[in-house]
């Protein structure tokens, strides 16, 4: 079976922030990720991270406000200098955390004027922080309305197109099903550009375990493939999070 992470902007909300790493530990995940850990001061999250042990896999940028703020600005044009001031702050919450992932999100805009900024601004923020792994993630417009990286082939694109070795694809299984309805097909198609893998049950965007998505098969084909990442549940729990965690075992 994959490793597991624990999304603690989305889990164990039943816990003070800091309490949460502990709290995954605990019930038996390998690593958690943190989408914007901007409110906390960095050097107390890296110590409850230290408590139990557990790696941080990602975070988002952009900083730090995200209930009903911008979705990012990689692909605003005419926002470069927004966006390579708040990439700059992620870089330093990832060194300060240790974060092995950092998620370049697009924001709200279409068009090839779009593309290019797109390109760009990543080509930039991997050349910046060569050593710093970086990942886009195409997320449906139906959560998201109007965002930029809403399709697997236009990420593949813009990958080959940047050609940064330390820039990744990142794959959440519930977006996948609802863009293409078709989560292996995609995997299959797009899957060796993967370096970290989120997952979420549909319909309702709860636990991953029944539904349309079947996981089982799923994490079977990720073994298969050698998958090396980590795979992150990043869903609301339809109770306390403790009482819907059989999917890991």
């Amino acid at each position: 079976m994959p490793r597991f992470a624990a999304n603690l902007s989305m889990l164990f909300r039943e816990f003070p922030v800091l309490e949460r790493p502990s709290a995954a530990r605990d019930a038996g995940f390998a690593g958690v990720e943190i989408l914007f850990p901007y409110d906390e001061p960095g050097h107390l999250i890296r110590q409850a991270l230290d408590r139990a042990g557990l790696p941080l896999i990602l975070i988002n940028t952009p900083p730090p406000n995200w209930t009903g703020g911008d979705r990012g600005f990689a692909a605003i044009p005419g926002g470069e200098e927004r966006f390579r001031h708040d990439f700059r702050r992620a870089l330093r919450y990832a060194q300060v955390l240790g974060a092995r992932h950092i998620h370049v999100m697009a924001g709200v805009a279409e068009g090839p004027e779009a593309r290019d900024t797109f390109i760009r601004n990543l080509a930039w923020a991997a050349a910046t922080a060569p050593e710093q792994p970086l990942t886009i993630e195409p997320i449906n417009t139906h959560d998201m309305p109007g965002y930029f990286l809403d399709d697997f082939d236009l990420a593949a694109e813009v990958l080959d197109t940047v050609g940064a070795p330390n820039l990744a694809l990142q794959f959440d299984a519930y977006h996948a099903h609802r863009i293409t309805g078709d989560v292996m097909g995609t995997w299959a198609a797009h899957g060796h550009r993967a370096a970290h893998v989120q997952v979420a049950g549909y319909p309702g965007r709860h636990e991953p375990a029944g539904g349309e998505i079947d996981y089982p098969a799923f994490f079977a084909r990720l073994d298969a493939d050698g998958y090396a990442g980590y795979v992150s549940g990043e869903y609301t729990p339809e109770g306390r999070t403790g009482d819907g965690i059989g999917w890991i075992a």
